[in-house]
């Protein structure tokens, strides 16, 4: 199911240019209604096309203000529960309340790196073309046998 913004809760991240649910949504469905004329609430942000969203639920774990709610899956959330992320400076506390009045608490650390500090290829060796069709790139050097086209081929 799709995010949806609680306008009553939307600061619109207290006037800036870009609201936190703009830059987080790897869609860029999130937008911010300045004036009011496209949703009637002046400075909130809201899912310009829900039917897009992917469910990554990076918005509505950035919202300073817990705006951002998704109806969850029933493998999630079950049926009537209610599910808010609170991120702090170190951890995500996911609280699930259930229809019963119980609830629940789950806390997640956040990702340590700086973005973009992680050096994907550290200690790799750098490719060498002219080997590229060697043994040992493609192939497993002598484990395999050639092929033989009759073997492919029903008759």
């Amino acid at each position: 199911m799709p995010t949806f913004v609680r306008t009553e809760k939307c600061d619109g991240c207290k006037g800036q240019d870009k609201t936190a649910c703009m830059y987080i949504c790897p869609h860029d469905l999130m937008k911010l209604d300045k004036d009011g004329s496209e949703t009637g609430h002046a400075m909130k942000a809201f899912n310009q096309e829900p039917e897009q969203c992917w469910e990554c639920y990076s918005c509505v774990k950035i919202c300073p203000q817990q705006a951002i709610e998704c109806r969850h899956y029933a493998d999630v959330v079950p049926m009537g529960a209610s599910v808010q992320p609170l991120r702090g400076t170190d951890s995500i506390m996911w609280t699930i309340k259930f229809r019963n009045g119980l609830m629940k608490r789950f806390k997640f650390p956040i990702r340590t790196t700086p973005e973009g500090s992680i050096e994907p290829y550290a200690g790799k060796p750098a490719a060498v073309l002219s080997q590229i069709g060697g043994t040992g790139f493609f192939t497993l050097g002598g484990v395999q046998k050639p092929g033989d086209p009759s073997e492919l081929i029903r008759k």
